[in-house]
């Protein structure tokens, strides 16, 4: 009888861990190792977030520090419309990488708007693990 009882105890449990540790950016994660060549970095992503690249129209430099900073436990500004931006590091703001479709469009944009394009999965992976490493 007792047996029954700490198995159904520990169902719930069991349960709960998994769904902890399918979190919404390892869901991504996931799917962007799928077309990637190479394990994620986060030392890639930081790279990559202070790498500058000229702006095809204006020539001016971009980087994603340029309006996250390099400190993402930090409060940023957009460069263009001065935009008070909440950090990104999760250990500060938690619910910044929760939602995978909000995380999907501000990759997508903040790409386009930084390198000229979107970023490749590799990138999207370094990136991301860069930012939950913080």
């Amino acid at each position: 009888m007792n047996h029954k009882r700490i198995i159904v105890a520990i169902i719930p449990l069991t349960l709960m861990s998994v769904t902890l540790s399918a979190s919404p950016i390892n869901t991504l994660l996931g799917d962007y190792a799928k077309t990637s060549d190479k394990p994620f970095s986060a030392e890639r992503g930081q790279q990559l977030w202070t790498q500058e690249f000229p702006h095809t129209k204006s020539g001016t430099l971009r980087s994603c520090s340029v309006c996250h900073t390099n400190e993402l436990t930090r409060k940023g500004k957009h460069q263009r419309t001065q935009k008070i931006i909440d950090p990104l590091a999760p250990s500060v703001k938690p619910s910044r990488l929760s939602d995978v479709k909000k995380v999907k469009k501000w990759l997508k944009r903040n790409c386009k708007w930084t390198l000229g394009r979107e970023c490749t999965p590799q990138e999207k992976g370094d990136l991301l693990t860069f930012i939950q490493s913080k």
